[in-house]
């Protein structure tokens, strides 16, 4: 067989009806048809009228103008109260019968009826009409006919009600049909399963290569993957493969990415669906759907179904705020319990979910038996970021030798779908400038533009604001320079970004843990703006707002969740399984309330009396570092090296950037 004869067959596309998911469905009926039927039936309508399309007269102008004048063809009474007239054909070309050849544009034109009118009773009638040719010769006397006519009108007068009202009703529940989404091709299908299903048929390119980092949570579905590649493996040992696994972790972490893979992977019957799928407005329509979705994949198993944001309908019972009311949301909750390990047998069949709200699931939903495995899919760590840079950095332009650590070491705290937009970002800046390639400061202003916003040069601030923000910033960079287990300064700006007048770049330690040293630190930090303004103008702005919300919560969370209060001692009030969520009471009394409150403002009072003494013994360096930020408006770690010299202590992380390629020159950013 020839190479093209080969290429040929392997294209060649299956059947329409072997192909399944959303490509097999059936022609669907289009709405227009309704209209031109509409206008069909009008035109019909218009066009049989035509053969009757008489002109209406009197008696008087029938009698004195065409019965007296001798061009009366013949008469004819209808139905007992209409009077048709037929006028020679010989008379029709008269000028004065003119309008009936216009408006009788049918074939019953010349043949007629030409005019009509009619009457009160038929005797009446007929005196009437003897009276008017009893003058007349014998031979001229016209003897009228009658007949009973049903014509087209009249049925299309009784039918046209009804069938409007089926037009209606036809489009009226299609659109209803339409609203319930794909999968209801009318509204008794409302109950039907919304699942869109990949088996080998269906074309998944994503795979595991196309998944950076997360190699523990590949490792785990990968073994679900390789059971239903080769189940006799397990089998023979006398294993069970887990009948559900629940990927948990932040918003852009990978989980439907991974989803997607198991789909690219697995080569069975794949089934995915969201969990606000089964919720509708109609009572029973979850546990309806879900019924349904199970019903297909046991006659498609062994396969997987994946069901995303199941928070929608996994949420612990009882703790809806609509007390009394029939949770539609339950319902569909204990059809899915049932249906996963329920009596009946469900061989075959793996779940697989995700979340980022674990702890409002459930626990009937968490146990063995349903969801036996919850694979936790965190932020990536540097080495992770470096891999999910590679990914998506693989279709952009990019220059020679971009340094992939550096770009790592910037992003700490980005997830997945951070990292893509950065790479997203970084190539629409550089098409801004008309660049040929992808640059590295490219890069780096796509992370400012993310973590700060969009810059706003032109942005109206006064002088005396201006000089306010930059030692406000200048008052962070310094308690944050000074302090041993502050956060390394990467670069402080007072160019406003998004809805900030300021901003300032830290590279945070990736640590797992945090003792009460560096929590007080971090707090000490965030105060040190709102102390340089009072150093450094006696008076205070409204522009520590962002600092002061974060410095309360961290103040508050030491004291009533993390036990680092002397005065409370090792007590905390987090609840982890929040089921106080819908609670009207605290978990502590009045005394416990005003003993955290003077702790936590202990803690807040401490720390800024603190960063007010770090900013007086280095008040020259202050002033420096405010005048100098005022002049070029953007300043890196080196700059503060200059003034206050090295850091004593230097973190993990800031030895890391170091061991990296240097920022890039200041005129750049400026």
């Amino acid at each position: 067989m020839s190479q093209k004869e080969e290429k040929k067959k392997v294209n060649k596309k299956p059947p329409l009806e072997e192909i399944p998911g959303p490509d097999n469905r059936k022609p669907k009926f289009n709405t227009t048809w309704i209209y031109v039927l509409i206008i069909l039936v009008f035109l019909s309508m218009w066009f049989f009228n035509q053969g009757s399309g008489t002109i209406e007269t009197t008696y008087r102008e029938f009698e004195s103008e065409m019965l007296l004048a001798g061009e009366v063809d013949r008469i004819v009474i209808v139905n007992g109260k209409l009077v048709d007239v037929y006028i020679q054909d010989q008379k029709l070309d008269q000028p004065k019968h003119k309008k009936v050849l216009e408006r009788n544009i049918s074939k019953f034109a010349r043949t007629g009826p030409h005019y009509s009118f009619e009457i009160p009773s038929v005797d009446h009638f007929l005196k009437q009409l003897e009276d008017a040719q009893s003058n007349l010769p014998k031979e001229e006397i016209i003897y009228p006919g009658s007949e009973t006519r049903k014509g087209f009108g009249e049925m299309y007068g009784w039918l046209i009600l009804p069938l409007l009202l089926l037009v209606l009703w036809l489009v009226i529940f299609r659109k209803m049909s339409g609203a319930a989404g794909a999968g209801a091709s009318n509204i008794f299908n409302v109950g039907k399963s919304k699942a869109r299903i990949f088996d080998k048929d269906t074309n998944v390119k994503t795979n595991f290569n196309d998944v950076a980092g997360l190699e523990e949570a590949k490792v785990e579905i990968k073994e679900i993957v390789d059971f239903l590649k080769n189940p006799k493996k397990y089998t023979d040992l006398g294993g069970k493969i887990p009948k559900g696994a629940l990927l948990v972790g932040p918003p852009g972490t990978g989980k439907t990415l991974l989803a997607k893979a198991v789909a690219g992977e697995a080569h069975v019957p794949f089934f995915s669906m969201s969990g606000s799928d089964f919720v509708e407005m109609f009572v029973g329509v979850g546990a309806s759907r879900v019924r349904d979705l199970f019903k297909q994949a046991k006659e498609k198993a062994p396969c997987i179904v994946f069901i995303d944001e199941i928070d929608a309908i996994g949420r612990a019972r009882g703790r809806n705020p609509n007390f009394g009311a029939n949770d539609e949301r339950e319902n569909t909750l204990n059809q899915l319990l049932t249906e996963m390990d329920g009596f009946a047998s469900n061989a075959g069949v793996i779940i697989l979910a995700a979340t980022n709200r674990a702890d409002i699931l459930d626990r009937a939903l968490l146990r063995a038996g349903r969801f036996d495995r919850q694979i936790h899919v965190e932020l990536p760590d540097l080495n992770e970021r470096k891999e999910i840079f590679k990914v998506h950095l693989h279709p952009l332009k990019i220059e020679k030798n971009l340094d992939l650590d550096f770009l790592a070491k910037q992003t700490p705290g980005f997830s997945g779908a951070d990292i893509a937009n950065v790479c997203n970002e970084a190539a629409l800046i550089a098409a801004r400038k008309s660049k040929k390639s992808v640059q590295k400061q490219d890069f780096l202003d796509a992370i400012d533009r993310i973590v700060g916003g969009l810059e706003k040069k032109n942005k109206i601030i006064t002088q005396e604001e201006k000089r306010t923000i930059a030692y406000h910033e200048a008052g962070h960079a310094t308690v944050s320079w000074l302090l041993k287990y502050a956060n390394p300064l990467v670069k402080v700006t007072i160019i406003p970004r998004g809805r900030a007048l300021g901003a300032a770049w830290y590279l945070p330690e990736e640590r797992q843990i945090t003792n009460k040293d560096q929590l007080l630190d971090e707090m000490c930090s965030a105060l040190g703006g709102r102390a340089s303004e009072e150093i450094m103008f006696g008076k205070v702005s409204t522009g520590a707002l962002n600092d002061l919300e974060k410095v309360t919560k961290q103040a508050y969370a030491m004291v009533s969740y993390f036990g680092l209060s002397d005065k409370i001692g090792n007590l905390s009030y987090y609840d982890s399984t929040g089921q106080s969520e819908y609670s009207f009471s605290k978990p502590y009394s009045e005394k416990t309330a005003e003993l955290i409150d003077s702790e936590v403002k202990t803690i807040v009072d401490m720390q800024y009396q603190r960063a007010l003494k770090v900013l007086n013994d280095h008040r020259d360096g202050l002033q420096q570092l405010g005048d100098l930020l005022l002049e070029k408006e953007v300043l890196f770690s080196e700059d503060l090296e200059r003034i206050f010299g090295k850091r004593e202590h230097k973190s993990p992380a800031e030895q890391r950037l170091e061991a990296s390629v240097p920022l890039p020159d200041k005129g750049e950013e400026k």
